[in-house]
C-alpha cells in the first residue's frame, strides 16, 4: 500500500479562539512529530487548509488561515484548500492522491467531530484505507460534551468501522 500523511486544518486560527482546543499544544506537537517522521521516511504529506469564509477565524488570507508554525508545509508538499468539512468535497485531493497512487491515509488534525470525521468517512467511501491517529486530533468543549468525550467517541465510532486507529507512539509508516 502506498501511504501518505494527511494533516487536516492545522491552522493558527484554531489556537486564536477564546476557548482553547483540548490539549491543543500537545496535539500539535504530536502532529509535528508525525510530520518529521513522515518527511524522514519520504512519506508524501498533504496539508489541508480550511477557508471559513468572510469574517471567520479561518478566513482566507488572514492570520488565522495560516498554518500552525509547527506544521508548515515545505516546498513541494501539496496544499488542498477547502470550504466544506470533508477535504474531498469540491477539492482536488482525490485526484492528487490517485495520481500519486496513494491508498492508505494517515490522518491527524482538527476538529475531531467535523473535518476529521467527514474526511475519514469520505476516504472510506472513495476506497482509501484511513488510519486515524487517535491522540493527534482534537476539538473544543461544547455545552453538551467535553472535548475529551468527543474525541473518545470519535475514536470509538471511527475506529474499526471507518478507520484503523493508532497512537502517535505506535504508528508505523
Amino acid at each position: 500500500m502506498a501511504i501518505a500523511l494527511l494533516l487536516i486544518d492545522v491552522q493558527q486560527g484554531m489556537f486564536m479562539l477564546s476557548r482553547p482546543l483540548y490539549q491543543g499544544d500537545q496535539v500539535v506537537e504530536r502532529i509535528a512529530s508525525l510530520l518529521d517522521r513522515a518527511r524522514e521516511q519520504k512519506v508524501p504529506v498533504f496539508h489541508v487548509r480550511h477557508d471559513g469564509g468572510r469574517g471567520h477565524i479561518l478566513e482566507r488570507g488572514t492570520a488565522g488561515w495560516k498554518f500552525h508554525r509547527l506544521a508548515t508545509p515545505r516546498e513541494g508538499e501539496p496544499i488542498v484548500d477547502k470550504r466544506h468539512s470533508s477535504a474531498f468535497q469540491d477539492t482536488t485531493l482525490h485526484e492528487q492522491l490517485q495520481r500519486s497512487q496513494i491508498n492508505k491515509l494517515i490522518m491527524a488534525g482538527m476538529q475531531s467531530e467535523y473535518c476529521v470525521d467527514s474526511t475519514c468517512r469520505a476516504a472510506v467511501a472513495l476506497g482509501y484505507h484511513p488510519v486515524l491517529v487517535s491522540d493527534a486530533h482534537t476539538t473544543f468543549d461544547t455545552p453538551v460534551l467535553s472535548a475529551a468525550q468527543i474525541i473518545a467517541h470519535h475514536n470509538l465510532t471511527l475506529g474499526g468501522n471507518f478507520a484503523e486507529l493508532a497512537s502517535t507512539e505506535h504508528l508505523r509508516f
